[in-house]
C-alpha cells in the first residue's frame, strides 16, 4: 500500500497533538503510558515527537484515556490554529463521530 505524502496541516496537527500528550504525561514515565494504553513505547515515542502525525484513532482514544483528557479537549487543542477548522468541512465532521 503506498501512503499519500501528509500534508502541511497534517503535519502540523501532529505536532500539536504530541505537544499535547507530552504535557498531558508530566512526570509519569512514557513506558508507564504506554503499557496503561496498551499501545508500544515506541508509537507513543513517535506520536509524541510528532514521528506518526497520523495516528490511528484508537491509539489516540487509548492515551487520552490513560492521560484523564476527553476527546473533545484533543479534538480542540490539535485543530486550533487549523485555518477553516470552523467551516463545515469533514474536520467539523469529526468531534461528532467521538461523540457516537
Amino acid at each position: 500500500m503506498v501512503r499519500l505524502p501528509l500534508t502541511p496541516a497534517e503535519v502540523e496537527r501532529g505536532q500539536r497533538l504530541g505537544a499535547l500528550l507530552r504535557r498531558a504525561r508530566g512526570d509519569r514515565s512514557m513506558l508507564e503510558v504506554a503499557l496503561d494504553a496498551r499501545v508500544s513505547p515506541e508509537t507513543l515515542r513517535k506520536i509524541e515527537t510528532g514521528r506518526v502525525a497520523t495516528p490511528a484513532f484508537p491509539t489516540v482514544a487509548a492515551i487520552a484515556d490513560v492521560l484523564g483528557l476527553s476527546l473533545d479537549a484533543v479534538w480542540a487543542e490539535v485543530t486550533q490554529a487549523e485555518p477553516g477548522a470552523q467551516g463545515t468541512g469533514a474536520r467539523e465532521r469529526a468531534p461528532e463521530r467521538l461523540a457516537s
